[in-house]
C-alpha cells in the first residue's frame, strides 16, 4: 500500500503497448486530469446501448461532475485506464476500492468494483480483455486481491469477458443485474487463457506482414538501382498474388505506373487498403511515411531503411520515435534496417526482401535478425535441395535487422501452429526476453524442432542496433536453459542447416543405436568414432567393400532398416571405382528405394565429394518433383549461392552489413535423394562428423519430445509456511531496499521451507570456540570464512573432526599462525556431519532469464571444468532428477568404482524445496548453499546465504505487452 505522500504520483510503468486479437495494436496507459476532452470525445462515440450497459440507465452524455470523476485518480484506491490508437481513446476501464460496507473505500480494503466501456466499433477486438488483465495486475500491486462487477444480464459480451478471464469466481443474480465477484490470484487456468491470447494476437499480428493482400513498396526510384526499386521487382517477378502499388512522391504526376506496377505519389493517393508497407526511405523521411501509412490503416511496415539505432545514439532514439510512431497507430514493424520478409505459399508468393530471387518453397520456417546470415542460409537450403520444390525450401523467411519490435519471440507464435512449417531455423544475435522466449521455445519445440545458432555470444555485447536487457548468466548457462526449453542448440550455421535439413524430412529416431554400413571400412569407422564422441551407440560397421553393387546397397540398407537393434542408420560412400561398381544414378536409386520402403527410422548419407554421387542424389531428387508442382528458375530453383568463403566456414558479419545483389557461385557441400511424393527426404553430408553431429541433435530432441509428454509435478510440501515467510520477508526488508541476510535470518527463512543448515557458532577467540563446541558437542569443524577462505578447504582453512578441546585450542593457533588474526579470518565451529560427497545449489534472479536453480559438486575441479547444470524455476520432480544426473561428474554420486552412493532422494528434495522459496517469493533474488554434504543416508547443509530485494513491480504472472522501446 503507497502512502499517501505518494499516491498521486504517476505510475509510468502501467503504460503498455499491447496486441490485440486481430493482429493490431493499441497503447494501455492510466488516465489523467489532461483527458478530459479525450474522455468526452469519446463517450459521444459509443453507441446508446453500450452506454446503457455501462450505466443501467439512458445517459446521453458525461457531466462535468462525472468527467471530473473519472479523469481524477488517486492510482491506488481509485484507478483509470484507457486504451489508445492514434492518441484518441477506444476503451476504458476502472476500479474503485470497496469499504466493508460495500460502498467506496476511505479506508484502505482488497476488494474493488471494476467497470469497462468499449468504442462501438473496436468491440470483437479483443480490448477489454487486455484492459482486464492490466487493471488486475494494477489492482494486486495496489494490494487489491478481489474484483466485484455488476453487469446486466443482456449484455453478454461483458459476462463473456469476465467469465472467459480463467479466474476463480463466484456469480450471484439480484435485483435483475449480474453480480460476478473473482479473487485476482493468478490460476493455472487464468495463465493459460493469457497465454492463449497473447498467442493468437501476436500470430495474427505477423500473419498480417507475411500474407498480405495488398503491398506498397515506398521509396521506389525513377531510375534503376535503388534499394525500392529492386524491392518492388522482386516482389513482382515473384508472381505476388494480391495487389501490388508502387509509391514515390517524386514522380511526376502524369506517371501512372512503373515497371508495370500502378504508382503513386503517396499511400494516401490509394483508393484500395493497403495491408503492408515496405519502406525503403532515408531514415529522414520515414516519419512522414509512418504518419501517411497510419491515416490510410496500413496494418503492418517493413522498414528497409538504415539510419537507426545501429549508428549510434542519435540513431537510437530515431528508432525509439518510430516505434512509437507506428504503434501509436496501430501498426507492427520489422526492421528498421531489416532485409526483408519472403513467404512461398502459393496462395501469396511474397518476395518483399533484397534476395533479387524467390527461394524454393518449402516447410522449413527461417528467421534471421542479420541480413548477411539470412542470405547465406537460403543460399545453403536451395543448394542443399537438389532443385526439387518442397524438399529443403522455405515456407516463410523473416530478416527483422535491428528488431526494434518484432522479433523472433512473435514470429515463434506465428509458426506454432503455421500448417505450412514443419521446422524452424532461427539466426539469433540477441533474445530480448529470454524468458518469454523460454516459454514459447519449450511450447513450439513440442510441436515442431527448433533449431537456433547464437551470434555474438562472447563478450557479453548484443550488437549495437539491438537493445536488449543484459543477463548475468554465462552463455554455457542461457544454452543449457535453451536446451531445456527443447531447442536444438548449435554453434554455427553449416550445423544449423545440418540439422535442419535432416529434421525436415526425416523421421525422428526412437533412440541413439546406429547402424552403419558402406564400400569404405576406413569411411565407416570414421563414422564409428563420431558417433562414440557425440554419445550416440553405433553398431559395429558393415563393410561392403568397393565391389558393392547397387544391390547390395540396397539389400544392406533394407536389412539395417528392418533390425530392431538400430534406430538410424548413416551409408558412406565413396565413389565408384571400375567397371562392377554402381553408377552415382543407380546407387541413389537404390538408396532411396530402400529407405521408402522403411519409413519409420531416419537414414543419412556420408559422402566423399571426389566422383558424382552428389550430383547424382541431386538428380535423383530433382527427376521426382511433387505432384502438381513446377521447380524454380529451368529446373534449378532459385540461385542463392553463398556470400563468401567466411560464411562457409560459418563466420558471422554484422548484422547491418548491405548485401551485394549478386555474387559468385560457391560449390555443392551436399544433397538429398527423395522418394517419388518428396515425402522422404535422405540427407547427404561430405564429412562424417557433420552427419553424425546432426542425427545426435535429432536424438537428444526426441528424447526431450517423450520426456515433454511427462514433464512431472511441482510438489506440494505440508510442513512448508509460505505466509509465515511472506510476513518474515516483508518485515526484513522494510529495514531497507535490498540485504543480504544474516546468519539467523538465514537459518528462519530456509527452516519455513524445511531446509535446515547446520549451526555454527562463531568464535572470535579460543575461548569462545572452546565454548561453542561444548555447546554443540565434540567432534567439531574448525572454519575461516573469511571471504577469501570461505568454502576453500584446499587452502587449508578448514579443521575436521577435532574430537576435544586440546585438539581444537591447537587448531586455532594453527589457522591464526598460518592465515592472520581471528579478525582476519572469521572462525566458526561446527559440528561434525556425516561424510559424504560435497556439493552446490544455488538459485538466483537474473534480470533477463528470469529465475534459475544450479547445482554442482564443491570444490575447484567441478569449477574449473564449469561443471554445473541449470533448471529453469519452477523445478519439477523429473527436473530435479535430471538436473542431478545431468552434471559430467554425476558418477560420485552414484558409487563411482565402488564407492558406497549417496542419498540423491533427500539431495532432489532440497533442490524442490530451493526452487519453491524463490518461486513463492520475488523477493528472494538468491539463495546459496554450500557445502551441501549428501551423505549415504540424508545430508547436511554447512553453509548458506539469502540475498532479498524489492519485488518487480510486474513480473511473469502480469499481464501481457509488448516490449519497452
Amino acid at each position: 500500500m503507497q502512502s499517501a505522500s505518494d499516491r498521486h504520483e504517476y505510475p509510468a510503468h502501467w503504460e503498455a503497448d499491447v496486441v490485440l486479437r486481430d493482429g493490431g495494436t493499441a497503447r494501455i496507459r492510466p488516465i489523467t486530469v489532461d483527458d478530459a476532452e479525450r474522455l468526452v470525445s469519446f463517450y459521444e462515440q459509443v453507441s446508446d446501448e453500450s452506454k446503457y450497459y455501462r450505466f443501467f440507465a439512458p445517459y446521453p452524455r458525461l457531466s462535468a461532475k462525472d468527467v471530473h470523476r473519472f479523469t481524477h485518480h488517486d492510482f491506488v484506491d481509485r484507478v483509470g485506464l484507457a486504451a489508445t490508437i492514434g492518441g484518441e481513446f477506444i476503451a476504458t476501464v476502472r476500479y474503485d476500492r470497496i469499504g466493508a460496507d460495500g460502498m467506496p473505500a476511505s479506508a484502505p480494503a482488497d476488494e474493488a468494483e471494476v467497470a469497462f466501456l468499449v468504442q462501438d466499433a473496436h468491440q470483437g477486438r479483443g480490448v477489454a480483455s487486455a484492459l482486464l488483465e492490466h487493471i488486475g495486475a494494477v489492482a494486486r500491486e495496489r494490494g487489491i486481491r478481489r474484483f466485484a462487477a455488476e453487469v446486466l444480464p443482456a449484455n453478454t459480451k461483458m459476462i463473456k469477458v469476465f467469465t472467459d478471464a480463467g479466474y476463480t469466481q463466484k456469480r450471484s443474480f439480484e435485483d435483475g443485474v449480474v453480480r460476478l465477484e473473482f479473487d485476482l490470484e493468478p490460476t493455472d487456468r487464468s495463465l493459460a487463457v493469457q497465454y492463449a491470447r497473447e498467442q493468437r494476437a501476436e500470430a495474427r499480428s505477423v500473419q498480417r506482414l507475411l500474407v498480405p493482400g495488398s503491398v506498397a513498396v515506398i521509396g521506389t526510384g525513377r531510375t534503376r538501382g535503388g534499394v525500392g526499386r529492386d524491392v518492388l521487382g522482386n516482389i513482382r517477378d515473384a508472381g505476388f498474388t494480391g495487389r501490388l502499388y508502387a509509391v514515390n512522391k517524386a514522380l511526376p504526376e502524369e506517371s501512372k505506373e512503373l515497371d508495370g506496377v500502378p504508382a503513386y505519389r503517396s499511400v494516401r493517393d490509394i483508393e484500395g487498403p493497403v495491408d503492408l508497407a515496405v519502406v525503403a526511405v532515408p531514415a529522414d523521411h520515414v516519419p512522414e511515411v509512418v504518419t501517411e501509412c497510419g491515416e490510410h490503416g496500413v496494418q503492418g511496415l517493413v522498414v528497409l531503411s538504415a539510419g537507426y539505432a545501429e549508428s549510434g545514439p542519435d540513431g537510437r532514439e530515431r528508432q525509439r520515435e518510430l516505434v512509437r510512431h507506428a504503434r501509436a497507430y496501430g501498426m507492427r514493424i520489422i526492421g528498421p534496417n531489416a532485409f526483408g520478409v519472403i513467404n512461398t505459399s502459393a496462395d501469396v508468393r511474397l518476395n518483399a526482401s533484397l534476395a533479387p530471387q524467390m527461394p524454393r518453397p518449402g516447410r522449413i520456417g527461417l528467421f534471421a535478425q542479420s541480413g548477411a546470415i539470412g542470405i547465406a542460409l537460403l543460399s545453403r537450403l536451395h543448394r542443399r535441395g537438389g532443385g526439387v520444390t518442397g524438399v529443403t525450401g522455405v515456407s516463410t523467411f523473416v530478416s527483422s535487422g535491428n528488431r526494434a519490435d518484432v522479433s523472433g519471440n512473435d514470429v515463434l507464435q506465428y509458426w506454432y501452429d503455421d500448417p505450412d512449417t514443419d521446422v524452424v531455423l532461427m539466426y539469433l544475435e540477441s533474445i530480448g526476453n529470454p524468458r518469454k522466449f523460454t516459454r514459447l521455445a519449450r511450447r513450439t519445440a513440442a510441436a515442431k524442432p527448433l533449431v537456433v545458432v547464437q551470434g555474438a555470444r562472447h563478450g557479453g555485447a548484443a550488437p549495437q542496433g539491438h537493445a536488449v536487457r543484459a543477463t548475468r548468466l554465462p552463455h554455457a548457462t542461457v544454452s543449457a536453459l535453451l536446451r531445456q526449453a527443447g531447442v536444438i542448440r548449435v554453434d554455427t550455421i553449416t550445423e544449423l542447416v545440418d540439422a535442419g535439413l535432416l529434421l525436415a524430412r526425416q523421421p525422428l529416431p526412437s533412440g541413439p543405436r546406429v547402424a552403419i554400413l558402406g564400400n569404405s571400412e576406413s569411411l565407416g569407422l570414421l563414422t564409428y568414432d563420431a558417433c562414440l564422441s557425440e554419445g550416440l551407440r553405433p553398431l559395429p560397421p558393415l563393410d561392403l567393400t568397393t565391389a558393392a553393387s547397387a544391390a547390395d546397397f540396397h539389400r544392406a540398407l533394407s536389412e539395417a532398416l528392418a533390425d530392431d537393434t538400430c534406430d538410424a542408420v548413416v551409408v558412406t560412400a565413396i565413389p565408384a571405382i571400375g567397371e562392377v561398381s554402381p553408377g552415382d544414378a543407380e546407387l541413389a536409386e537404390a538408396l532411396r528405394s530402400a529407405a521408402a520402403a522403411a519409413p519409420a527410422k531416419p537414414v543419412l548419407v556420408v559422402h566423399v565429394e571426389l566422383g558424382g554421387l552428389a550430383e547424382a542424389l541431386s538428380a535423383a531428387a530433382s527427376t521426382a518433383p511433387r505432384a502438381g508442382s513446377t521447380a524454380l528458375g529451368g529446373g534449378g530453383g532459385a540461385h542463392l549461392p553463398p556470400l563468401s568463403a567466411s560464411l562457409e566456414r560459418g563466420d558471422p558479419p554484422r548484422s547491418a552489413e548491405r548485401l551485394p545483389t549478386a555474387v559468385p557461385a560457391g560449390p555443392v557441400t551436399a544433397s538429398v535423394v527423395t522418394d517419388r511424393n518428396c515425402s522422404r527426404l535422405i540427407p547427404a553430408y561430405p564429412a562424417a562428423e557433420r552427419a553424425v553431429r546432426a542425427l545426435s541433435e535429432a536424438v537428444k530432441y526426441a528424447q526431450w519430445r517423450r520426456d515433454a509428454a511427462e514433464p512431472g509435478k511441482v510438489p506440494e510440501y505440508e510442513d512448508i509456511d509460505e505466509k509465515g515467510s511472506a510476513r518474515l520477508i516483508g518485515g526484513l526488508l522494510a529495514r531497507g531496499q535490498g540485504l543480504t541476510l544474516g546468519t539467523e535470518e538465514t537459518y528462519e527463512l530456509l527452516g519455513k521451507y524445511g531446509v535446515q543448515v547446520h549451526r555454527a557458532l562463531p568464535a572470535p577467540s579460543p575461548d569462545a570456540a572452546a565454548e561453542a563446541a561444548r555447546t554443540l558437542g565434540y567432534p567439531v569443524a574448525l572454519k575461516a570464512t573469511a571471504p577469501h577462505l570461505r568454502h576453500r578447504a584446499d587452502l587449508g582453512g578448514v579443521r575436521l573432526d577435532l574430537a576435544d578441546e586440546e585438539q581444537l585450542r591447537r587448531a586455532y593457533a594453527e589457522l591464526t599462525e598460518l592465515f592472520g588474526k581471528p579478525e582476519e579470518l572469521r572462525p566458526v565451529v561446527q559440528g561434525m556431519a556425516p561424510r559424504g560427497v560435497d556439493t552446490v545449489v544455488r538459485a538466483v534472479i537474473d534480470p533477463a532469464a528470469g529465475a534459475v536453480l544450479s547445482f554442482g559438486l564443491a570444490g575447484a575441479a567441478s569449477q574449473l571444468l564449469g561443471d554445473t547444470a541449470h533448471r529453469l524455476i519452477p523445478v519439477t520432480d523429473r527436473e530435479a532428477t535430471s538436473l542431478v544426473r545431468s552434471i559430467r561428474t554425476a558418477p560420485l554420486l552414484f558409487g563411482w568404482r565402488g564407492s558406497t552412493p549417496v542419498d540423491t532422494p533427500a539431495l532432489e528434495e532440497l533442490l524442490l524445496r530451493v526452487s519453491r522459496l524463490v518461486d513463492d517469493h520475488p523477493e528472494v533474488v538468491a539463495v546459496t548453499l554450500e557445502p551441501v554434504v549428501v551423505a549415504p543416508r540424508g545430508l547436511s547443509v554447512l553453509g548458506a546465504s539469502v540475498r532479498l530485494a524489492p519485488p518487480p513491480a510486474r513480473d511473469d504472472l502480469g499481464p501481457r505487452t509488448l516490449p519497452a522501446y
